[in-house]
């Protein structure tokens, strides 16, 4: 009788190293093409001596096709950096908020675009409208019991189930995309503070023994200590797919809420099915105060601290008081009490991961003190149909095919990477073919601390963290402010 090991059951997809044409993205492409006009026109003008005459020209725009910066193409890290020049040089990099200032009604303190972003409440459910991608967002607060404390086979389950639930978003049209979040913040003990003066009082405890006074340096030692790990599901709907059910609710506004209200109901059942349990749905007040205390971590024991009545922040306040993207810096990004910086995760582990394998991320800590890392990490994932992932496949392969045959005729044998894509797509194929769903998917980490010093004494303890989950991540150079409000507000939205 033979028995399935599940020691490591995750397989992730594997990211493509084929690229346009040999490896090669568009913006290195675009200068080769360039050098290659240079050369056509300078041979055409002068004849053969025109090689020696555009040189100083095609030489450097073709050799600087194969440099890289930061991991990437310098063709496109250029790019990245004059767009960020333009925003310097337009004031575009800075964001101050004036609280006297006339507002237009229906506005929130965003940045740029975001600000026309609108924030309704529906029986207590928050739900964010995106005019310019016509789309709903609602977010939940989910948790599985001990998940990290149940044996393995017991995880291979629920991660079958939860498999199953992400399959089913592929399968019908509207479900635009899904954010899996965690923040690890810091936070106070305010419960067990509470607890311990209600057993006092009811025990007439003197709080001038010497046993009550070290119960409260305990605790007032323990509290620096103290972080949460909170984990949230962003829902986001394609108002444009979902066009005929919304004319069958009547259209308009009232129509979006009835539709969203109804998903989030849909959604809580899938979920329990899988044996995850919702916390409960963000009110407009839980959704600003995510935001608030991302881009002010030093208010979160003022956030934390309020009783149930009070929780929450008023969506008024929802954004940054201070937001820039300091020059020279292209790696960092100010808030209000914060320091950012936001790294893309474009290596998973290359062999299969055991699950939870994303462990030492979340329980990341700081090589020098010991601390938790405040941290937000996001997977976005953007369903695709079966259709468009067969078409997708078969483009791949043709990709693959075209290289081979370049690389035929060059006389280079294929290496042990491009093998592997190719198994990749075949297992994809399988895959899909067996019913499971597939998704374009994007992660992203953002790492905050008081200052530059603690930021990048964080960013060291997060990179061993990830080394040891297999991941491997790429600081997302001149796209900081973007990059953090991608995490920062729970309004479904990726990077492109």
């Amino acid at each position: 009788m033979t028995t399935q090991d599940l020691s490591r059951p995750v397989r992730l997809p594997r990211r493509s190293r084929q690229g346009v044409v040999m490896g090669m993205d568009a913006w290195q492409l675009t200068c080769l093409v360039t050098a290659a006009i240079v050369v056509l026109i300078s041979v055409n003008r002068f004849g053969p001596p025109g090689l020696l005459y555009g040189a100083p020209v095609y030489l450097p725009v073709g050799v600087f096709a194969f440099i890289t910066i930061h991991g990437d193409s310098a063709p496109r890290q250029s790019g990245l950096w004059l767009m960020k020049q333009l925003r310097h040089a337009s004031k575009a990099t800075k964001h101050v908020y004036r609280p006297e200032r006339i507002q237009l009604a229906g506005t929130l303190n965003l940045p740029g675009a975001r600000a026309s972003i609108q924030l309704w409440d529906v029986d207590g459910v928050a739900c964010v409208y995106n005019p310019h991608d016509r789309a709903v967002t609602v977010t939940a607060e989910v948790e599985v019991d001990g998940f990290l404390m149940k044996d393995i086979p017991e995880r291979y389950d629920l991660a079958q189930q939860w498999s199953s639930v992400l399959a089913s978003f592929t399968q019908r049209p509207g479900i635009k995309r899904a954010v899996l979040q965690e923040r690890t913040i810091p936070t106070t003990i305010r419960a067990a503070r509470e607890y311990y003066e209600t057993v006092a009082r009811r025990r007439r405890v003197d709080p001038d023994s010497a046993v009550s006074q070290n119960y409260e340096r305990v605790m007032d030692r323990s509290e620096p200590f103290a972080v949460s790990h909170l984990n949230y599901l962003i829902f986001t709907l394609d108002l444009i797919a979902l066009g005929p059910q919304l004319k069958s609710l009547g259209g308009g506004e009232d129509a979006v809420k009835a539709l969203a209200y109804l998903e989030a109901r849909n959604l809580s059942d899938a979920l329990r099915s899988a044996r995850i349990s919702v916390r409960r749905w963000l009110s407009t007040r839980d959704v600003a105060a995510m935001s608030r205390v991302a881009f002010d971590p030093e208010f979160a024991a003022n956030v934390q601290n309020r009783a149930d009545e009070q929780r929450g922040v008023d969506p008024v306040a929802i954004g940054p008081m201070y937001l820039e993207e300091p020059r020279g810096k292209n790696g960092v990004v100010y808030t209000d009490s914060g320091v950012h910086t936001t790294m893309w995760i474009h290596e998973w582990p290359r062999s299969d991961a055991a699950i939870g394998f994303v462990e030492p991320v979340v329980f990341a800590r700081m090589p020098s003190t010991g601390e938790a890392i405040t941290h937000i990490l996001s997977v976005v994932l953007s369903p695709v149909s079966v259709k468009k992932a067969m078409r997708r496949i078969e483009d791949d392969k043709k990709i693959w095919r075209g290289n081979e045959k370049l690389r035929a005729k060059r006389g280079v044998d294929g290496s042990a990477a491009d093998a592997a894509d190719w198994d990749a797509l075949e297992r994809q194929e399988e895959e899909i073919v067996a019913g499971h769903g597939e998704f374009r998917y994007g992660a992203y980490l953002t790492v905050t601390a008081p200052d530059e010093e603690r930021l990048d004494q964080s960013v060291a303890g997060m990179r061993n963290a990830l080394a040891r989950a297999g991941m491997e991540p790429q600081i997302l150079y001149c796209q900081q402010a973007e990059a953090l409000m991608v995490n920062a507000l729970p309004i479904g939205v990726g990077m492109k």
